[in-house]
């Protein structure tokens, strides 16, 4: 029987070596140092599934608009805080264009990617009433938000979604937000790491119970219309992309460029807040800023504070694409379909060996194929999965880094390449066969 293909010592050493002996508190960057490390120690290289990375070319019609505003001189010029002009009507148009909600272009604001965003409405969120001082997620999500929320000193409360779809969701969220103190609800659409989407009677459920609470929504649209059980790719027609927009006035949706457009390099993605929320005046910021209103709160104080706008040229690539888009020029939903392509061959050989895919379906109906997907191997406990599978060259995160309940590992389709499928089937054939029979 072939062993492993890294030596069990040479992946001890390098475990030891990042002080990380329990898997399920390592980070990304984390587990991505790990995997660097085991292929320049043995030169094997690994099927990488640990970073959540676009792996196609960025938009060329982003890349001409940025070197138009780069030969124009623009870099010599502080931007806007609010934003250049044209990016605020364009992502205006966007979200009219895709997911059929009303923003007005003052309430579309640039921020230095979607991180930023997610991290400037945590702080506002947290200031707007002395009470309401918690930020609730919607698990599974994006481990790094949470971090965010730790180095603001925002309280958090969270719960893993599985167990809550449909009638339970209102239930489930009502138990937290009947007590008061939440500031602010969380969740991303396509889910990261599930993928999983939140049906539109789910998102009625949370626009409601914001409403009734007057708890902020801050929606999570990294991967807008990547739903490819669906056409989203016509501007103006239905369907839309669904969102909690259609249901509440009190929302924030964060769309980046990072991976729709595959420009995460630049770091440009847009705040859009509901115009009301954007005009509305509280209490608690007037008490700590001298300025009441959330939108001049957001722009004048906390985005200033935290880069003085954001940078000049990316803004001009976004605008560009977003238009192209919202005049049916770029069918950027056709160009990203190659995630759903690979991850649908890659749970096929998971499945061939054994594996299971965690999270399943939306309800009733099998998940989509995307970005992301979950796996599980028997009952194999998330963090001993991803440390065995390291000895075969496979890499991935763990489940409960993301707020899951369930035991399993997070799989990214995005920098898999053609010869990666092969590899990863002889891989994994290797660790079934094996499994049970050595001593890891």
């Amino acid at each position: 029987m072939k062993q492993t293909l890294i030596d069990p010592a040479v992946v001890r050493t390098v475990m030891d070596k990042y002080d990380l002996t329990d898997l399920n508190k390592g980070s990304i960057r984390q587990i991505g140092g790990i995997v660097k490390a085991l292929e320049k120690e043995t030169g094997e290289e690994f099927v990488h599934f640990e970073m959540g990375v676009p792996g196609l070319p960025p938009s060329p019609i982003g890349v001409e608009a940025e070197k138009k505003a780069l030969d124009a001189g623009v870099p010599a010029i502080y931007p806007e805080m609010a934003g250049i002009p044209e990016l605020k009507t364009e992502s205006s148009r966007f979200l009219k264009a895709f997911v059929d909600v009303d923003v007005s272009p003052e309430c579309c604001i640039p921020t230095v990617g979607s991180m930023q965003g997610a991290f400037a409405a945590f702080t506002i969120c947290s200031q707007l009433d002395s009470k309401k001082d918690t930020i609730l997620f919607i698990d599974p999500g994006f481990s790094v938000q949470k971090l965010q929320a730790e180095v603001i000193g925002v309280k958090k409360e969270h719960f893993d979604v599985y167990s809550y779809r449909a009638e339970k969701l209102g239930p489930k969220l009502e138990s937290y937000l009947q007590k008061g103190n939440i500031a602010a609800i969380l969740y991303s659409n396509p889910n990261n790491p599930t993928w999983m989407c939140l049906h539109e009677s789910e998102l009625k459920t949370i626009g409601e119970l914001a409403t009734k609470y007057d708890t902020l929504v801050i929606e999570d649209l990294a991967y807008m219309a990547m739903d490819f059980r669906k056409d989203l790719s016509k501007p103006f027609q239905p369907p839309f992309q669904p969102s909690v927009g259609k249901y509440t006035d009190n929302f924030v949706i964060l769309m980046s460029a990072s991976k729709i457009f595959s420009y995460a390099g630049q770091r440009i993605a847009v705040m859009a807040i509901s115009d009301k929320v954007f005009s509305r005046p509280y209490e608690g910021l007037q008490t700590r800023y001298g300025i009441a209103k959330f939108g001049s709160v957001m722009i004048q104080r906390i985005l200033y504070c935290l880069s003085s706008g954001t940078a000049h040229t990316p803004q001009y690539a976004l605008a560009a694409m977003l238009k192209a888009a919202n005049d049916g020029d770029l069918n950027f939903v056709e160009e990203v379909r190659e995630y759903g392509r690979r991850t649908n061959r890659l749970k096929d050989i998971f499945l061939r060996n054994g594996f299971h895919i965690v999270y399943d379906h939306d309800l009733e109906e099998p998940l989509s194929d995307g970005f992301f997907f979950t796996v599980g191997y028997k009952d194999v406990e998330g963090g001993e999965l991803l440390r065995l599978l390291l000895h075969y060259g496979v890499s991935a995160i763990v489940l409960s880094t993301t707020g899951s309940k369930q035991q399993g590992l997070r799989i990214c389709s995005s920098t898999v390449k053609p010869h990666h499928f092969d590899m990863l089937e002889e891989r994994l054939r290797l660790f079934d066969e094996n499994y049970g029979k050595i001593k890891l």
